[in-house]
């Protein structure tokens, strides 16, 4: 048995302002309209398989349901297991590895990250066949990628010898200035480290017994404690605290005498930059890749990411212009990894547009913020055929809302109806209300809040029997 165990918990800062800490890279649909994410879970849908193990940060929790609803991924014996906090990646496989020998004693795992693109899966698939044999005796067996350029970005493995693998590994190194990332190139020994792993259950519990027992305790504590809720399993937020917050390399794998490495070439990228995600996506005869819309006169070899503006770049070369409703980045390639120095500004004024779009994504749907002024705001509300928003009531603002398109079950104060386009209501101040969506196509209302304070947090939720829950 094969168990994939897909990490899920990056903020992929470096791709701001499309990529955000409430809806991060693996989860922004800019292959072929599917996310990293659910490219990932498709690689793992293979019949060799088994149920994957999520490991994820739980404010993605909704997200990661959704979008393996959208491909259908697996859900019986799938975990979906939610990190209280980041603790990097050693705790993610300590927990792969102790799931995975409950279910099976003699478990393979394959953890992999959910933010990786890899274009060439028989490639890939022909790499996790030729690491089986050594994992199965014991080997904790990595993927190296087998190097195109003098890349400064990536860490590398040093292997005993070239070919196809497992080969032994004589060293983790770390990422080269560019004189030696060259040599590492004509050298032919060396791989960069992409940070997927084969091995079986059982072996890589017995080196983090070994080299990082610290580690594997505090895991065990944090799984022990877990709670149930929904399709989630919990770890338990204080002891998952503990954790000491370590990576795999530097816990288990830069010291274990177990490691192999397979390299392989499946056209991989781990998209740690915009200028990534240029050199991934196709591109015109000039040079140019765009996603959105975008104009181009007398300009060459640029990136243009667009949510919903057109973009024209006139007489420029080698830049990269990302434009969401509320920022906007122009670059120049060269400069793609500085994009994270913007991102540390914004996070140390607290500003929310390193947090979240002005669209928000919920379980029953999403809102997006259309307009704000100082008593009023006005946002756009679409609900999933058959879900619907709690039960809630305000104490500073009323509501108007306005159909337009679908039909909404509309409940204020007791009273029920249903509204279609075109059709308001209003509801006014502490008024208990919600809306549900009872039809089989998206429905969505505009809404409008006006009142002495509109804040988030001034929302009073009801359970079934009318008693108020939370204040959040």
């Amino acid at each position: 048995m094969i168990i994939p165990c897909i990490l899920s918990g990056g903020s992929g800062s470096r791709l701001w302002p499309l990529s955000r800490s409430a809806r991060p890279k693996q989860f922004l649909p800019i292959f072929d309209g599917e996310s990293l994410f659910q490219k990932t879970l498709k690689r793992f849908a293979d019949p060799a398989f088994s149920a994957p193990i999520v490991i994820s940060n739980s404010e993605h929790r909704f997200l990661v349901g959704e979008q393996m609803a959208e491909v259908r991924a697996p859900a019986e014996d799938t975990a979906i297991v939610l990190e209280p906090v980041g603790r990097n990646t050693a705790a993610p496989a300590a927990i792969a590895a102790l799931l995975a020998e409950a279910r099976d004693p003699d478990a393979l795992v394959l953890l992999a990250p959910s933010d990786h693109l890899l274009r060439d899966t028989d490639a890939f698939a022909a790499a996790v066949e030729r690491a089986l044999p050594a994992a199965r005796a014991g080997r904790i067996v990595t993927f190296g990628i087998k190097p195109s350029e003098p890349n400064t970005g990536y860490g590398y493995i040093r292997l005993a010898e070239a070919g196809e693998g497992p080969c032994a590994v004589e060293a983790f190194v770390e990422k080269p200035d560019l004189e030696r990332a060259r040599a590492f190139l004509a050298a032919g020994t060396y791989v960069w480290n992409a940070g997927i792993f084969l091995f079986s259950a059982r072996a890589m519990l017995e080196e983090f017994e070994h080299y990082a027992p610290d580690v594997l305790a505090r895991v065990k504590e944090a799984l022990g404690a877990a709670t149930r809720d929904l399709d989630f399993l919990r770890l338990d937020a204080e002891l998952f605290s503990q954790v000491p917050n370590i990576s795999i390399d530097y816990a288990i794998m830069e010291k274990s005498e177990r490691i192999s490495c397979v390299p392989m070439e499946p056209g991989w990228s781990d998209l740690g930059s915009w200028s990534a995600v240029w050199e991934a996506f196709d591109k015109s005869d000039e040079g140019n890749s765009v996603l959105g819309e975008a104009r181009f006169v007398k300009a060459r070899d640029n990136l243009v990411v667009s949510d919903g503006a057109l973009v024209s770049v006139v007489g420029l070369d080698h830049v990269m212009v990302v434009a969401t409703k509320d920022a906007v980045l122009v670059a120049d390639k060269a400069h793609a990894q500085d994009v994270k120095i913007v991102v540390e500004g914004l996070q140390a004024e607290g500003r929310r547009e390193t947090r979240e779009h002005r669209r928000l994504y919920r379980p029953w749907g999403w809102r997006e913020e259309i307009a704000v002024g100082g008593r009023f705001q006005v946002q756009e509300i679409e609900i999933k055929p058959g879900e619907s928003m709690s039960r809630q009531s305000h104490v500073n603002r009323a509501e108007h809302w306005v159909v337009v398109s679908g039909t909404l079950s509309v409940e204020i104060d007791g009273e029920t109806r249903l509204m279609t386009e075109n059709q308001s209501a209003y509801v006014p101040v502490g008024a208990r209300h919600r809306l549900a969506n009872p039809g089989r196509v998206p429905a969505r209302v505009i809404e409008i809040q006006s009142g002495a304070y509109i804040g988030d947090d001034d929302i009073i939720r009801y359970d079934e029997a009318g008693a108020p829950f939370s204040s959040k």
